[in-house]
């Protein structure tokens, strides 16, 4: 009896660890997908972040991540960086920019160049603004999660190929961060990039 209640944890505990796993693999692998050749010798760099539903008047989890992931994608080498915020109200009464740039602000304590964009509310709609906000600058990086990132950076391929051909690697993928959620987010990305492909 114990051996086969042992045996049932056993497999329980390795399903688990094998979802957790192909999360960590799944978004991993987005992280490195549909990317450029950008110039490997300093230049200027564009970091656009996306959005996600925000109800509150705060930036919430998913969005003080983000804003963590395209502030640490900034390189320090770049002869010019800005970091864009991208996301209307589409949950709540104040645009999800406006309150990733606050956090970086008051939270991180970045003082850098920001640029807005407050009406979009769709991730076509987000690269489209950010769009005339990015594309005088030699690197352009997409920050989110790994595989709505993805899903950005195949949208820009579609609206603006010659800007595409300077997406380099953001930082939002790390092993062990967001590990919980990384299955799930895994499997909405992939239905989202399935759908994105129609």
């Amino acid at each position: 009896m114990r051996s086969r209640a042992f045996a049932a944890a056993a497999v329980g505990v390795l399903g688990v660890l094998g979802v957790l796993a192909w999360g960590e693999w799944t978004n991993w692998r987005a992280s490195r997908r549909r990317l450029g050749t950008p110039s490997r010798t300093p230049g200027s760099q564009a970091v656009i972040v996306l959005g996600f539903r925000n109800r509150g008047d705060r930036a919430n989890y998913i969005n003080r991540y983000r804003v963590r992931a395209g502030l640490r994608s900034v390189d320090p080498a770049a002869t010019e960086s800005i970091v864009v915020f991208c996301g209307g109200g589409v949950a709540g009464p104040v645009p999800e920019a406006l309150l990733m740039a606050r956090y970086a602000r008051e939270n991180l304590g970045y003082t850098g160049p920001v640029g807005l964009d407050v009406t979009s509310r769709t991730t076509w709609q987000n690269v489209e603004n950010a769009i005339g906000l990015v594309d005088r600058f030699d690197v352009i990086t997409i920050v989110s999660n790994p595989l709505h990132a993805e899903k950005a950076r195949a949208y820009l391929w579609r609206q603006r190929p010659d800007l595409a051909s300077r997406l380099a690697r953001g930082r939002d993928y790390r092993l062990g961060e967001l590990t919980l959620v990384k299955p799930l987010a895994a499997v909405l990305g992939l239905c989202d990039l399935r759908a994105a492909r129609r």
